[in-house]
């Protein structure tokens, strides 16, 4: 399920696009593996007749309620959580049926950590946490595959913003002087 490219502006590019980390499914495979597992063994162990098939039909009823409860929501889950990074700020979308999305602007990143846990890191994942300037302070973004290069990307994306959107020494001065002669303001990007 590919992010909508009309929620961009039109100078924003996508830099990253990812989903939580493939470890979200091993519960929802497993899921269904047993699941497969307990109604093939009812097939084959059950008495055909009577008993018989009133107990299979009960596992195979509590096995479809299993997988769609425990593997095909979470697998839905998974694939409509997006972390987007751009050029211009950091997109938080989650939702099946309904649908949160937060837009963190880059001018507003005041800080951002990650953290792994052993195992994490032997799956190359973690949690990244992104502090803004704003009401809503953190965000924390969970099961972010290769954690540690996503971080160093946001840094970039932070200071190439900061770098964009920022006067330089020559520029500053030539403001200042033109406002000591009384010239009006211009705008120096231009």
């Amino acid at each position: 399920m590919a992010f909508p490219d009309d929620v961009l502006t039109e100078d924003e590019h996508v830099v990253l696009h990812l989903h939580p980390h493939w470890k979200a499914l091993v519960r929802p495979v497993a899921v269904v593996v047993l699941a497969v597992a307990a109604v093939v063994a009812g097939v084959v162990l059950l008495p055909s007749g009577g008993g018989g098939s009133i107990a299979l039909a009960v596992i195979g009823g509590l096995a479809l309620v299993a997988v769609l409860w425990l593997a095909l929501w979470p697998f839905l889950v998974w694939r409509t959580t997006h972390y987007l990074f751009t050029n211009e700020r950091v997109l938080l979308q989650e939702g099946v049926l309904s649908r949160d999305r937060r837009d963190i602007p880059l001018t507003r990143v005041n800080d951002h950590a990650m953290n792994q846990r052993f195992v994490e890191r032997l799956l190359g994942c973690g949690t990244l946490t992104i502090e803004s300037a704003g009401e809503r302070g953190q965000s924390v973004l969970h099961d972010v595959p290769k954690v540690g290069q996503v971080q160093t990307k946001l840094y970039e994306l932070v200071e190439a913003h900061h770098d964009k959107h920022s006067l330089g020494e020559g520029e500053m001065r030539e403001v200042l002087a033109d406002l000591h002669e009384g010239k009006p303001l211009r705008d120096p990007t231009t």
